[in-house]
């Protein structure tokens, strides 16, 4: 759609005469793309190292550690995946995303693992999608790093908005999937 638009507006500035003005606006928009690519690529850079630091001095498996009584009625038969939800929740609440993905994966692979039929999702795996997906950020790491390389003056100041609102929808969240699992835990393990 974004490429038809592109085509179109190139075709109305050439029938119009003005194709030095399209031309001059993505040039402009290719520099800003760029120059907004490496800002962000050295926040990420930092926090990625921030986050590298945090697991090898074991902060990241004490945050597990905490939050595996938490999510234990969420995931009963969660099993070996246990850590790595704990990992990925743990790794989405400091607000890195990117470094959660592996450990999002790695928790679906063993959660499938023990499944009763491979391929049809478990209340664990929808638990775990919902719960990721509404994501609890105790610091929106991505957040503050785009508004700070956008020139703003208090990239942090989005810091309690972003953690309250995620909070809510983090209980939401919650909330609905023990709604909708409770109960079916009686009749299977994937009726989500």
């Amino acid at each position: 759609m974004f490429f038809l638009l592109m085509i179109c507006s190139v075709a109305v500035s050439l029938c119009t005469g003005q194709s030095d003005a399209v031309l001059g606006s993505l040039i402009d928009g290719a520099d800003a793309a760029v120059s907004a690519c490496v800002k962000l690529c050295g926040a990420y850079l930092v926090w990625m190292g921030v986050l590298n630091v945090a697991k090898e001095a074991g902060w990241m498996r004490a945050l597990a550690a905490l939050l595996k009584p938490v999510l234990r009625p969420l995931f009963p038969n969660a099993g070996r995946a246990g850590e790595a939800v704990a990992m990925n929740l743990s790794a989405n609440m400091l607000g890195m995303g990117n470094a959660a993905t592996p450990y999002g994966i790695e928790a679906m692979r063993l959660l499938n693992e023990t499944n009763p039929h491979p391929g049809v999702a478990t209340n664990e795996m929808c638990v775990l999608i919902a719960v990721n997906a509404s994501c609890l950020e105790l610091f929106p790491a991505s957040l503050v790093a785009l508004r700070q390389s956008c020139g703003s003056v208090r990239p942090a100041a989005i810091v309690l908005p972003v953690m309250l609102s995620s909070l809510a929808a983090t209980v939401a969240a919650v909330l609905l999937c023990l709604l909708c699992i409770r109960p079916c835990r009686s009749r299977s393990s994937y009726c989500c």
